[in-house]
């Protein structure tokens, strides 16, 4: 599959071009995360429209320093609930578009949502559910019809009804409404659909069986889904895997230890890079380059 490391700023973005990724995801935990709140839905759309603007300038400038001719890789957004009714999802849809971004992603909760990994999540019904992604697929296809063949930005269509619906460990109840909303969600026009939270592989597997079309993969360290390895993950019949935390959680680990370390009045070197390297991965070197560039006498 395609691996997505998550991306929620300029410089995230940047070092996932610069790693050599196919591509990335804006993650809304992380845009979320740096603006000090938990991933609840207190970002705004306007909040999450200005992220999506910065992510898509560190991917179009980390291209360039490359040179060669190389082009922005693409990055799917977090379009969380469309921000209203299935009017403002047609305009979420616009907007990432006009951002840069090539894709977006429209689950089904209830609004303001939440983390798909954590509890106290509701789901809406699914007659709306499904009317909400059908109005995504409107949106890119008037884009297009707008702008040009190709350029309407890809729908991934999320459900969290399985951790939303399921009571125990055993009851599978939600597992089939999860099956069922992504296979209608196809059915309305979806290019990608992703059932949030699957608890067994078993369930991974059945997903990938059932439903027809590109399939996403999110592997949460610590959370409720298997962490399985893109082999097995190809295998089961996942196109893409989305690693939506790592970058974050590996920043706020590293910044707590030093930190700990400038407290105790330890020295932090083993903790950082050069100052040359920082310069080099913000665009420093870049910058010169470009100043070179365009000097006059």
């Amino acid at each position: 599959p395609i691996l997505l490391p998550c991306c929620y700023d300029g410089l995230t973005a940047r070092l996932v071009a610069r790693s050599g990724f196919e591509a990335t995801f804006m993650t809304g935990f992380g845009v979320s995360g740096i603006n000090g709140y938990p991933d609840t839905q207190l970002v705004s759309f306007g909040e999450m429209m200005n992220a999506a603007q910065t992510v898509a300038e560190g991917l179009s400038n980390a291209a360039l320093e490359e040179g060669g001719g190389k082009t922005s890789i693409p990055c799917i957004a977090d379009g969380d609930t469309g921000y209203g009714n299935a009017i403002n999802t047609k305009r979420t849809v616009f907007g990432y578009a006009r951002s840069g971004m090539a894709g977006l992603m429209i689950e089904d909760q209830v609004a303001p949502k939440r983390c798909g990994h954590v509890s106290g999540k509701s789901i809406i019904s699914f007659d709306d559910a499904v009317q909400r992604v059908k109005a995504a697929c409107d949106a890119r296809d008037e884009y297009e019809s707008l702008y040009g063949p190709g350029t309407g930005p890809l729908v991934l269509a999320r459900t969290d009804a399985l951790l939303a619906n399921t009571k125990n460990n055993e009851d599978d109840d939600g597992f089939d409404e999860a099956i069922k909303r992504c296979l209608a969600f196809v059915e309305v026009g979806a290019d990608m659909t992703f059932l949030e939270a699957p608890r067994t592989k078993q369930q991974m597997k059945d997903y990938c069986s059932i439903v027809p079309k590109p399939k996403l993969a999110n592997m949460l360290e610590y959370g409720n889904t298997p962490i399985t390895s893109p082999k097995e993950l190809k295998e089961m019949g996942y196109t893409m895997a989305a690693y939506p935390l790592t970058l974050l959680s590996a920043s706020i680990k590293a910044m707590q230890r030093s930190l700990d370390l400038i407290k105790s009045g330890e020295s932090t070197e083993d903790m950082i890079l050069t100052f040359e390297e920082t310069k080099d991965v913000v665009g420093f070197n870049w910058y010169a380059k470009e100043e070179e560039r365009y000097k006059t006498d």
